[in-house]
């Protein structure tokens, strides 16, 4: 979402510093063209003065104009204060759960991806240890309560649900589901509300009903990233009628501008919890404002990534998989199919490389690298296990059969197992430095 944003912030600051030390010329130049990216990028004009102001006070530091390392100063000035924005390095988005009662309800207009975001917060509590129980209290949209259900079996969380929706009290299906989840010892409870195509003062009444009755914890707010400014104006008015604790903003991975995410903290004051990052059911992250200021900059976000690996990666797998290099001295292709699962768990590849500093791919790139992955997994599941085991029987004839069977090339087969000897050759490399 921020590609576009991130290339034109970086042409800014580079050129402000295109002299070796700074001038009050190069900073006016250079925090103009940083207006527009974050104009075009449709960011509030309000929350682009404030940053404007912010980043020129400190640029035209006397420090700052004499240092020899200007744009690494800049940049740092420019992260600084993209992470005060974004609600300030000190936040922590993570829920204080506790050991007893504690209740999520998740508001927000139909198609905001408000249903889909109760089952991904269940999955990631249940990543945390967590026995989550997801409340279906959107009893006005059509197969809103077969939908949660549906996807609460993907995630393996059990869902309270009435049989039949028309005609029932949410209020009533609330309370009920509470009191299921203290006798089966079940928290967070998650509560998903109904929404409207717009805000409308039923809905609205129903929401406050429902909350002076259940006493949330938290009221998150879930909010479309690809509806621009009308969102900002969307979490004002359930702020003013409910007092929301946090935001939930989904499809950031898109292709719109980002500018309203980037407005959302600064404009209604309330922090942003987490982000949605994609369909699955586990592509949600906790919103860290320092982690987001370094991906919009090209930093990267190695932490984010760690800790995807953490919660995606088998242990045991890999476990088993250290231990059978380490005695054989060899990676053959079933590790590398166990590799590639494990390694898709975590993410698109474009999450992935988003988040590793200095990379920089275009989506052209990205979607040949992409097919060229799915190949390869085709090649390696065509072969026999012993000739995943042993790459030295794939002679001419077999290799032919590989081909036909991946709907690939033999050439496609032969680029694959060079390739996959230089992956050995480094392997090897790697262990023996281990020793």
């Amino acid at each position: 979402m921020f590609d576009r944003l991130q290339d034109k912030l970086a042409a800014a600051l580079k050129k402000m510093a295109r002299h070796g030390r700074l001038t009050e010329a190069d900073v006016e130049g250079g925090l103009r063209e940083i207006r527009l990216a974050l104009l075009e990028a449709d960011v509030n004009l309000s929350v682009v003065k404030d940053l404007i102001r912010q980043i020129k006070a400190r640029a035209l530091g006397a420090d700052i104009l004499a240092s020899l390392t200007p744009v690494e100063q800049l940049t740092k000035i420019v992260y600084d204060e993209l992470t005060a924005m974004l609600g300030g390095a000190e936040l922590d988005p993570k829920f204080h759960l506790g050991t007893g009662r504690f209740v999520i309800m998740l508001v927000g207009l139909q198609g905001s991806g408000k249903t889909t975001m109760a089952a991904k917060l269940a999955a990631r509590f249940k990543s945390e240890g967590r026995r989550p129980l997801l409340v279906a209290c959107d009893l006005s949209r059509p197969a809103a309560v077969d939908q949660l259900q549906v996807l609460g079996r993907q995630v393996h969380t059990a869902v309270h649900a009435v049989a039949d929706p028309a005609g029932a009290d949410p209020v009533r299906v609330a309370k009920d589901g509470l009191a299921s989840a203290a006798k089966e010892n079940l928290t967070p409870v998650i509560v998903d509300t109904a929404g409207r195509l717009a805000i409308d003062e039923e809905l609205m009444a129903e929401l406050e009903r429902l909350k002076a009755e259940i006493a949330p914890d938290e009221i998150l707010l879930v909010l479309d990233a690809l509806t621009g400014q009308d969102a900002v104006e969307t979490a004002k008015r359930f702020d003013e009628r409910l007092d929301l604790t946090g935001l939930v903003l989904t499809k950031l991975d898109g292709d719109a501008r980002g500018g309203a995410a980037l407005s959302m903290r600064a404009v209604t004051g309330k922090p942003i919890r987490l982000v949605g990052l994609g369909e699955k059911t586990d592509a949600v992250e906790y919103f860290h404002p320092p982690r987001m200021a370094g991906r919009i900059l090209g930093y990267g976000d190695l932490q984010t990534l760690l800790e995807k690996a953490t919660v995606s990666f088998d242990e045991a797998e890999a476990a088993r998989l250290e231990k059978k290099l380490r005695k054989q001295k060899k990676f053959d292709l079933d590790d590398f199919l166990a590799a590639l699962k494990q390694t898709r768990k975590m993410g698109s590849m474009k999450q992935l490389l988003n988040m590793i500093p200095g990379i920089k791919i275009s989506d052209d790139q990205l979607e040949q690298g992409q097919a060229e992955l799915t190949k390869f997994e085709a090649l390696v599941q065509s072969m026999t296990r012993e000739e995943r085991r042993d790459p030295r029987l794939l002679n001419a004839g077999r290799r032919r059969r590989i081909a036909a069977g991946s709907g690939t090339t033999v050439q496609d087969v032969n680029r694959f197992m060079s390739q996959f000897k230089q992956m050995q050759k480094m392997t090897q490399q790697l262990l023996a430095g281990r020793r």
